[in-house]
Protein backbone atom coordinates (compact mmCIF):
# COMPACT_ATOMS: atom_id res chain seq x y z
CA UNK A 1 0.00 0.00 0.00
CA UNK A 2 2.81 2.42 0.77
CA UNK A 3 3.99 2.81 -2.87
CA UNK A 4 0.39 3.27 -3.99
CA UNK A 5 -0.25 5.89 -1.31
CA UNK A 6 2.93 7.72 -2.34
CA UNK A 7 1.79 7.68 -5.97
CA UNK A 8 -1.64 9.07 -5.03
CA UNK A 9 -0.06 11.85 -2.93
CA UNK A 10 2.37 12.69 -5.73
CA UNK A 11 -0.48 12.95 -8.22
CA UNK A 12 -2.45 15.16 -5.84
CA UNK A 13 0.52 17.52 -5.40
CA UNK A 14 1.11 17.60 -9.17
CA UNK A 15 -2.58 18.41 -9.69
CA UNK A 16 -2.45 21.27 -7.17
CA UNK A 17 0.67 22.68 -8.82
CA UNK A 18 -0.84 22.34 -12.30
CA UNK A 19 -3.62 24.72 -11.28
CA UNK A 20 -1.10 27.51 -10.85
CA UNK A 21 -0.73 29.91 -7.94
CA UNK A 22 -3.64 31.21 -5.87
CA UNK A 23 -5.01 34.50 -7.16
CA UNK A 24 -3.05 37.51 -5.91
CA UNK A 25 -6.31 39.46 -5.95
CA UNK A 26 -4.80 42.51 -7.63
CA UNK A 27 -3.51 43.31 -11.10
CA UNK A 28 -0.81 46.02 -11.14
CA UNK A 29 -0.51 45.71 -14.93
CA UNK A 30 -4.14 46.79 -15.36
CA UNK A 31 -3.20 50.25 -14.05
CA UNK A 32 -0.56 50.82 -16.75
CA UNK A 33 -1.33 51.55 -20.40
CA UNK A 34 0.42 49.54 -23.10
CA UNK A 35 2.77 51.30 -25.51
CA UNK A 36 4.20 50.29 -28.86
CA UNK A 37 7.89 49.53 -29.24
CA UNK A 38 8.51 52.77 -31.15
CA UNK A 39 6.74 54.85 -28.49
CA UNK A 40 9.09 53.70 -25.76
CA UNK A 41 12.23 52.16 -27.21
CA UNK A 42 14.93 52.15 -29.85
CA UNK A 43 17.34 49.53 -31.08
CA UNK A 44 20.63 49.51 -29.19
CA UNK A 45 22.63 46.87 -31.06
CA UNK A 46 22.10 44.19 -33.70
CA UNK A 47 19.56 46.18 -35.75
CA UNK A 48 19.65 43.53 -38.50
CA UNK A 49 18.42 41.01 -35.89
CA UNK A 50 15.34 43.00 -34.90
CA UNK A 51 11.91 43.19 -36.50
CA UNK A 52 9.04 45.42 -35.39
CA UNK A 53 5.61 44.31 -36.59
CA UNK A 54 2.73 46.51 -35.42
CA UNK A 55 2.67 46.06 -31.62
CA UNK A 56 5.23 43.25 -31.35
CA UNK A 57 9.01 42.97 -31.48
CA UNK A 58 11.07 39.97 -32.56
CA UNK A 59 14.79 39.79 -31.82
CA UNK A 60 17.08 36.87 -32.58
CA UNK A 61 20.54 35.47 -32.08
CA UNK A 62 22.60 33.58 -34.63
CA UNK A 63 26.31 32.98 -35.01
CA UNK A 64 26.83 36.52 -36.31
CA UNK A 65 25.02 38.59 -33.67
CA UNK A 66 22.27 38.94 -31.11
CA UNK A 67 20.21 42.08 -30.56
CA UNK A 68 19.23 44.52 -27.85
CA UNK A 69 16.96 47.51 -27.30
CA UNK A 70 16.76 50.42 -24.86
CA UNK A 71 14.07 52.77 -23.55
CA UNK A 72 14.01 56.33 -24.84
CA UNK A 73 13.94 57.73 -21.30
CA UNK A 74 15.67 57.03 -18.02
CA UNK A 75 13.61 56.40 -14.87
CA UNK A 76 14.06 56.68 -11.12
CA UNK A 77 11.10 54.43 -10.28
CA UNK A 78 8.12 52.78 -11.90
CA UNK A 79 6.39 49.74 -13.37
CA UNK A 80 8.30 48.11 -16.23
CA UNK A 81 6.94 45.12 -18.11
CA UNK A 82 6.39 43.23 -21.34
CA UNK A 83 4.76 40.05 -22.56
CA UNK A 84 7.44 37.64 -23.74
CA UNK A 85 7.33 34.34 -25.63
CA UNK A 86 10.41 32.11 -25.59
CA UNK A 87 11.78 29.65 -28.14
CA UNK A 88 11.22 25.93 -27.53
CA UNK A 89 13.79 23.19 -28.07
CA UNK A 90 17.53 23.49 -27.51
CA UNK A 91 18.32 27.00 -26.26
CA UNK A 92 21.22 26.28 -23.88
CA UNK A 93 23.63 29.18 -23.42
CA UNK A 94 21.12 31.74 -24.71
CA UNK A 95 19.68 34.49 -22.51
CA UNK A 96 16.51 36.39 -23.31
CA UNK A 97 16.08 39.35 -21.00
CA UNK A 98 14.22 42.42 -19.78
CA UNK A 99 16.16 44.55 -17.31
CA UNK A 100 16.80 47.97 -15.81
CA UNK A 101 20.37 49.27 -15.82
CA UNK A 102 22.57 52.36 -15.77
CA UNK A 103 25.69 50.58 -17.00
CA UNK A 104 26.22 53.10 -19.79
CA UNK A 105 26.26 55.95 -17.26
CA UNK A 106 28.32 54.15 -14.59
CA UNK A 107 30.54 51.56 -16.29
CA UNK A 108 32.18 49.34 -13.71
CA UNK A 109 29.92 50.25 -10.77
CA UNK A 110 26.42 50.30 -12.18
CA UNK A 111 23.03 49.25 -10.78
CA UNK A 112 20.80 46.67 -12.41
CA UNK A 113 17.48 44.84 -11.92
CA UNK A 114 17.20 41.71 -14.08
CA UNK A 115 14.58 39.41 -15.49
CA UNK A 116 16.59 36.82 -17.43
CA UNK A 117 15.46 33.58 -19.05
CA UNK A 118 18.29 31.08 -18.97
CA UNK A 119 18.19 28.83 -22.02
CA UNK A 120 17.89 25.10 -21.58
CA UNK A 121 18.02 21.65 -23.11
CA UNK A 122 14.80 20.07 -24.44
CA UNK A 123 14.38 17.76 -21.43
CA UNK A 124 14.46 20.54 -18.81
CA UNK A 125 12.37 23.67 -18.12
CA UNK A 126 13.52 27.25 -18.60
CA UNK A 127 14.92 29.00 -15.54
CA UNK A 128 13.75 32.56 -14.80
CA UNK A 129 16.55 34.40 -13.01
CA UNK A 130 15.80 37.55 -11.04
CA UNK A 131 18.78 39.58 -9.94
CA UNK A 132 19.70 42.88 -8.31
CA UNK A 133 23.08 44.57 -8.68
CA UNK A 134 24.06 47.61 -6.63
CA UNK A 135 27.08 49.66 -7.72
CA UNK A 136 28.94 46.73 -9.14
CA UNK A 137 28.32 43.99 -11.60
CA UNK A 138 31.23 41.91 -12.66
CA UNK A 139 33.41 44.61 -14.15
CA UNK A 140 35.00 45.15 -10.74
CA UNK A 141 33.18 43.04 -8.19
CA UNK A 142 30.46 40.42 -8.65
CA UNK A 143 27.77 40.74 -6.00
CA UNK A 144 24.76 39.17 -7.62
CA UNK A 145 21.54 38.69 -5.68
CA UNK A 146 20.00 35.89 -7.70
CA UNK A 147 16.73 34.11 -7.06
CA UNK A 148 15.96 31.55 -9.77
CA UNK A 149 12.61 29.99 -10.51
CA UNK A 150 11.01 27.42 -12.73
CA UNK A 151 7.57 28.40 -13.98
CA UNK A 152 4.15 26.83 -13.49
CA UNK A 153 3.51 27.00 -17.25
CA UNK A 154 5.45 26.48 -20.47
CA UNK A 155 6.81 29.94 -21.46
CA UNK A 156 7.33 28.78 -25.06
CA UNK A 157 3.64 28.09 -25.72
CA UNK A 158 2.26 31.59 -25.36
CA UNK A 159 3.04 35.14 -24.28
CA UNK A 160 3.19 35.78 -20.53
CA UNK A 161 3.61 39.11 -18.75
CA UNK A 162 6.82 39.72 -16.81
CA UNK A 163 7.40 42.92 -14.87
CA UNK A 164 9.37 44.78 -12.23
CA UNK A 165 7.95 47.38 -9.86
CA UNK A 166 10.81 49.51 -8.54
CA UNK A 167 10.15 52.29 -6.06
CA UNK A 168 12.24 53.91 -3.32
CA UNK A 169 11.33 51.25 -0.76
CA UNK A 170 11.26 47.93 -2.63
CA UNK A 171 11.57 45.93 -5.84
CA UNK A 172 8.78 43.49 -6.75
CA UNK A 173 9.16 40.92 -9.54
CA UNK A 174 5.87 39.82 -11.15
CA UNK A 175 4.83 37.03 -13.51
CA UNK A 176 1.31 37.46 -14.91
CA UNK A 177 0.66 39.86 -11.99
CA UNK A 178 1.71 37.22 -9.43
CA UNK A 179 4.51 38.53 -7.18
CA UNK A 180 7.37 36.02 -7.16
CA UNK A 181 9.98 38.05 -5.27
CA UNK A 182 10.08 41.11 -3.03
CA UNK A 183 13.46 42.79 -2.45
CA UNK A 184 13.05 45.50 0.24
CA UNK A 185 15.30 48.48 0.80
CA UNK A 186 17.05 47.59 4.05
CA UNK A 187 19.87 50.09 3.53
CA UNK A 188 21.07 52.48 0.84
CA UNK A 189 24.15 50.31 0.35
CA UNK A 190 22.10 47.33 -0.81
CA UNK A 191 19.44 49.07 -2.91
CA UNK A 192 19.63 50.67 -6.39
CA UNK A 193 18.68 54.33 -6.18
CA UNK A 194 20.22 55.92 -9.29
CA UNK A 195 18.14 56.39 -12.48
CA UNK A 196 18.08 53.50 -14.96
CA UNK A 197 16.97 52.72 -18.51
CA UNK A 198 14.85 49.70 -19.44
CA UNK A 199 16.58 47.26 -21.78
CA UNK A 200 15.87 43.95 -23.48
CA UNK A 201 18.19 41.62 -25.32
CA UNK A 202 19.01 38.15 -26.60
CA UNK A 203 22.64 37.07 -26.41
CA UNK A 204 25.09 34.20 -26.00
CA UNK A 205 26.05 33.65 -22.35
CA UNK A 206 27.41 30.13 -22.84
CA UNK A 207 30.10 30.39 -20.12
CA UNK A 208 27.47 30.44 -17.34
CA UNK A 209 23.84 30.55 -18.47
CA UNK A 210 22.87 26.87 -18.53
CA UNK A 211 23.88 24.70 -15.57
CA UNK A 212 26.94 26.89 -14.91
CA UNK A 213 28.13 26.56 -18.49
CA UNK A 214 27.80 22.78 -18.80
CA UNK A 215 25.70 23.23 -21.96
CA UNK A 216 26.71 25.84 -24.56
CA UNK A 217 24.87 27.57 -27.37
CA UNK A 218 24.71 25.23 -30.36
CA UNK A 219 24.26 27.16 -33.59
CA UNK A 220 22.93 24.22 -35.54
CA UNK A 221 19.66 25.26 -33.83
CA UNK A 222 19.87 28.93 -34.88
CA UNK A 223 18.23 31.38 -35.04
CA UNK A 224 17.27 31.70 -31.38
CA UNK A 225 14.22 33.94 -31.19
CA UNK A 226 12.68 36.12 -28.48
CA UNK A 227 9.27 37.71 -29.02
CA UNK A 228 8.00 40.72 -27.05
CA UNK A 229 4.69 42.57 -27.02
CA UNK A 230 2.41 44.51 -24.63
CA UNK A 231 5.18 46.82 -23.46
CA UNK A 232 4.25 48.77 -20.33
CA UNK A 233 6.18 51.58 -18.65
CA UNK A 234 4.59 53.69 -15.94
CA UNK A 235 6.95 55.62 -13.78
CA UNK A 236 8.87 58.69 -12.83
CA UNK A 237 11.45 59.84 -15.34
CA UNK A 238 14.82 61.01 -14.07
CA UNK A 239 14.08 64.62 -15.04
CA UNK A 240 10.38 64.51 -14.08
CA UNK A 241 8.79 66.48 -11.26
CA UNK A 242 9.77 65.65 -7.68
CA UNK A 243 6.07 65.23 -6.91
CA UNK A 244 5.84 62.16 -9.19
CA UNK A 245 4.55 59.10 -7.32
CA UNK A 246 5.55 55.71 -8.72
CA UNK A 247 2.82 53.09 -9.18
CA UNK A 248 2.38 50.51 -6.43
CA UNK A 249 2.56 46.74 -6.85
CA UNK A 250 -0.31 46.33 -4.39
CA UNK A 251 -3.82 47.71 -3.89
CA UNK A 252 -2.33 50.06 -1.30
CA UNK A 253 -0.91 53.35 -2.51
CA UNK A 254 2.08 52.75 -0.28
CA UNK A 255 4.65 49.98 -0.64
CA UNK A 256 4.29 46.36 0.41
CA UNK A 257 1.96 43.59 -0.69
CA UNK A 258 -1.50 42.55 0.41
CA UNK A 259 -2.03 39.35 2.38
CA UNK A 260 -3.45 37.70 -0.73
CA UNK A 261 -0.39 38.73 -2.76
CA UNK A 262 1.94 37.38 -0.07
CA UNK A 263 0.07 34.06 -0.14
CA UNK A 264 0.52 33.81 -3.92
CA UNK A 265 4.23 34.69 -3.63
CA UNK A 266 4.76 32.13 -0.88
CA UNK A 267 3.11 29.47 -3.07
CA UNK A 268 5.49 30.27 -5.95
CA UNK A 269 8.56 30.25 -3.72
CA UNK A 270 7.52 27.00 -2.03
CA UNK A 271 6.88 25.17 -5.31
CA UNK A 272 9.11 26.78 -7.94
CA UNK A 273 12.09 28.54 -6.33
CA UNK A 274 15.21 26.59 -7.33
CA UNK A 275 18.04 28.86 -6.11
CA UNK A 276 18.34 31.56 -3.44
CA UNK A 277 21.66 33.38 -3.10
CA UNK A 278 21.03 33.93 0.61
CA UNK A 279 21.08 30.16 1.16
CA UNK A 280 24.20 29.46 -0.93
CA UNK A 281 27.01 28.28 1.41
CA UNK A 282 29.60 29.19 -1.22
CA UNK A 283 28.73 32.87 -1.10
CA UNK A 284 30.62 35.38 1.05
CA UNK A 285 27.77 36.55 3.28
CA UNK A 286 29.70 39.60 4.50
CA UNK A 287 29.04 41.02 1.00
CA UNK A 288 25.28 40.42 1.16
CA UNK A 289 24.24 41.83 4.56
CA UNK A 290 20.59 42.06 3.50
CA UNK A 291 20.38 38.27 3.81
Amino acid sequence: MAPLLYLILSLMIASINAQGPPSPGYSPSSKINSITFDQGFRNLWGPQHQKVDQDSLTIWLDNSSGSGFKSLQTYRSGYFGAAIKLQPGYTAGVITSLYLSNNQDYPGNHDEIDIEFLGTTPDKPYTLQTNVFVKGSGDRNIIGRELRFHLWFDPTQDYHNYAVVWNPSEIIFLVDDVPIRRYPRKSDATFPLRPMYLYGSIWDASPWATEDGKYKADYQYQPFIGKYTNFKIGGCTANGPASCRPPSASPFSSSGLSGQQYSAMEWVQKNYLVYNYCHDPNRDHTLIPEC
